[in-house]
């Protein structure tokens, strides 16, 4: 099975930042130019850029002018969007400027059936579906709620769907570079027989491994490129797979 490091680019007030569980106040990352950070990204081997619109999942603005000018800048690399996505034809709008797939979450969680138009219109594989996890529970609207259904059960719904691919964060360790929890990451994969990308607590190579090992298909990592623990140049010749 391939596997892929892809860096992460949390935008918010059109900057490039890192926060810890989600939680606006807590950023431990502040980097005025996200289209500098992609460029940075993509030099040091990226071939896809994991994007997400801060302000857009917290209702609290839009960041949608630096993700097209990313996706203009980088025409050959893969860019995949999230963040404030709740409708159909949001969504359609980031597939038809160029974004290789949406990601989406509270959308998908709250209107399914969305998520089945939009894998039937510009195939599976250019949607991805957010599962966002806090104690086993998935989070919604900027991970301000929790629903009442586990990431894993889910997944397997959606893969009933139709949909290409799950991104499964684990809130519980996201941004705390205190490593990840295997588990969590080992359940959704083995529920589901299309891809998964995992994220959160990445913290060191051995953490990419781990992941590797349990059979996801990839790996998004934000705070600890950002902070040099893990060197991206460095993990992609490593551990990743075509």
């Amino acid at each position: 099975m391939s596997f892929e490091v892809i860096p992460a680019i949390d935008l918010r007030n059109g900057k490039c930042v890192q926060l810890v569980q989600g939680r606006p106040g807590t950023e431990t990352v502040i980097l005025d130019d996200p289209l500098q950070v992609a460029g940075q990204w993509v030099s040091e081997g990226a071939s896809t850029l994991h994007l997400i619109d801060l302000d857009g999942a917290l209702r609290d603005g839009s960041n949608a002018h630096i993700i097209k000018s990313v996706i203009e800048a980088h025409p050959d690399v893969r860019i995949e969007v999230g963040g404030g996505i709740r409708t159909y034809e949001k969504a359609a709008e980031l597939l038809e400027i160029g974004a290789t797939r949406v990601i989406l979450g509270t959308l998908a969680v709250e209107s399914p059936e969305v998520v089945s138009k939009l894998s039937k219109n510009y195939s599976p594989d250019r949607v991805m579906v957010a599962l966002d996890s806090r104690s086993g529970i998935v989070a919604i609207d900027g991970w301000r709620r929790t629903s009442s259904m586990k990431a894993s059960g889910l997944a397997r719904q959606f893969e009933s769907a139709g949909i290409g691919s799950i991104l499964f964060t684990n809130i519980d360790v996201e941004g705390l570079m205190d490593g990840i929890l295997v588990e969590p990451v080992r359940e959704v994969v083995e529920s589901v027989g299309i891809p998964v990308i995992a994220s959160g607590g990445v913290t060191t190579m051995d953490d990419i491994r781990l992941i590797k090992e349990v059979g996801a298909s990839g790996v998004v990592i934000g705070t600890a490129i950002y902070k040099k623990s893990i060197i991206l140049s460095e993990s992609i010749k490593k551990y990743n797979e075509p």
